[in-house]
C-alpha cells in the first residue's frame, strides 16, 4: 500500500511540470500564432452581434436623430462663410466624397496655409471615445472649437461666425425653430456636430459577414481577418469603430520617429498637450471604417497604400516582417469595411 502511495505520489509530481509546461507552450503559441496556421473555414460570425466572442461590432444600422438639426448642420458643414475669408469649409477638408477625409497628407487652410496633420475622416466620428489625433477634444462639439479658431485651418472666431450667419434670413429661421437663444456658438456647435453623428456607414460586406452571410466575403479576403486578429493588429483595432476607443504609441516595437529626420511638434502627439512623458509619440487609434477610401494613412500621411500601411503597423507596431502575401490578404479584408452612407455603397 506505501509503495502505490510512494508511485502515484511521483506520477503526480512529474505530471504537474509537464502540464504546466504544455499550458505555458499552449498560451505562447495562442500570442504568436504563425500566419501559417490560419483557417479559413474557421467561424467567424455570429446571428446576434451582441453577443459571441468577435472583437468586432456591426455598426446599426440606424440611429435617432432630430432631423431638422442633421439638415442644419449638414448646411453648415459645407458653409465656407465658417472660414475668416469665406474661403474654406468643413467639407474643404472632410469631403463626404473621399470617405470623410482628405487625399492628400495635409489639408490647406484659409490662404493656402498647410495643417499640421492628415486629416481624419469624419465617418463614423460620433462612434470616436475622444476627437482628434491627440484626443484633445472629449466630444464632436468641442471639437469644432478647435478648426474654426486656428489660424492655419478656418481662420475665425465665434462672434465673427455669428455675425455672418445672423445676416443670411434662412438661418434665422432654421436656428429660431430649433434652438431658443437662435444663432449662438453653442446652437451653431450642437447642430454641426448632430450631423457628423449621422455619417454613420453602416451594411458594410464585412458586418454583413459577422450578421450571418457567409458569403459575403471571399476566401481571401476571410484569411485576410483571420491574419488581422492572428498577429495582433486586433488588439488596438476593434469595437464598432474598429479603432477609435484607446490611445497608443506609434513605435511600441520599433522607433517610427527615427526613420522621419526632423521631427515635429504634430509627432509628439499627447506629449505635446500634456507634457507627460510616457504620452510622447501617442495617439488616439483611427478607426479601419471606410480605411480603403481615406489614403494616405496616419496622422502624418506617410503611407500611400494599405498594404504599405499594413507593412509598418506589422514592423513598427507587432515587430513583424509581413511577406507580400500576407500584406495583401490584409488589405483585401480591409477593404470589405467600406460601408454604405444614406443607403448607397460609399466609393
Amino acid at each position: 500500500m506505501q509503495s502505490t502511495r510512494k508511485l502515484a505520489r511521483n506520477i503526480k509530481m512529474t505530471l504537474l511540470p509537464l502540464g504546466l509546461v504544455l499550458v505555458v507552450a499552449a498560451l505562447f503559441k495562442w500570442y504568436l500564432p504563425s500566419v501559417e496556421e490560419v483557417d479559413v473555414h474557421q467561424p467567424l460570425y455570429v446571428e446576434d452581434p451582441t453577443v459571441g466572442n468577435e472583437p468586432i461590432v456591426p455598426i446599426p444600422l440606424e440611429i435617432r436623430l432630430d432631423a431638422k438639426k442633421v439638415q442644419l448642420g449638414m448646411q453648415l458643414f459645407h458653409d465656407a462663410r465658417l472660414s475668416g475669408d469665406n474661403t474654406v469649409s468643413c467639407a474643404s477638408c472632410h469631403g463626404l466624397d473621399h470617405g470623410g477625409s482628405d487625399p492628400v497628407s495635409r489639408s490647406r487652410g484659409v490662404g493656402g496655409k498647410m495643417g499640421a496633420v492628415n486629416a481624419p475622416t469624419v465617418f463614423n466620428s460620433g462612434f470616436n471615445f475622444r476627437q482628434f489625433w491627440d484626443g484633445r477634444a472629449a466630444t464632436l462639439e468641442d471639437q469644432i472649437d478647435g478648426p474654426v479658431n486656428n489660424p492655419v485651418e478656418l481662420a475665425s472666431n465665434w462672434p465673427q461666425v455669428i455675425t455672418k450667419l445672423k445676416l443670411d434670413v434662412d438661418y434665422r429661421k432654421s436656428f429660431d425653430a430649433l434652438y431658443p437663444a437662435g444663432i449662438t456658438a453653442l446652437s451653431i456647435k450642437d447642430a454641426i456636430a448632430t450631423f457628423e453623428r449621422s455619417l454613420i456607414t453602416p451594411n458594410s460586406r464585412f458586418d454583413r459577414f459577422l450578421r450571418g452571410d457567409s458569403t459575403a466575403l471571399s476566401e481571401n479576403e476571410q484569411v485576410g481577418y483571420q491574419l488581422f486578429k492572428a498577429i495582433g493588429c486586433v488588439s488596438c483595432h476593434q469595437g464598432v469603430n474598429i479603432g477609435g476607443n484607446l490611445y497608443e504609441k506609434m513605435g511600441v516595437m520599433e522607433d517610427y520617429f527615427s526613420t522621419l529626420g526632423e521631427v515635429t511638434q504634430a509627432d509628439l502627439g499627447r506629449f505635446a498637450r500634456t507634457g507627460i512623458e510616457e504620452q510622447r509619440y501617442e495617439f488616439k487609434v483611427p478607426s479601419l471604417r471606410n480605411v480603403a477610401l481615406t489614403a494616405p494613412y496616419f496622422h502624418n500621411g506617410s503611407a500611400d497604400t494599405l498594404e504599405e500601411a499594413v507593412r509598418m503597423m506589422a514592423k513598427y507596431q507587432l515587430g513583424l516582417e509581413l511577406g507580400e502575401t500576407e500584406q495583401r490578404r490584409i488589405a483585401a479584408f480591409l477593404s470589405t469595411l467600406t460601408g454604405e452612407y444614406q443607403g448607397a455603397p460609399l466609393q
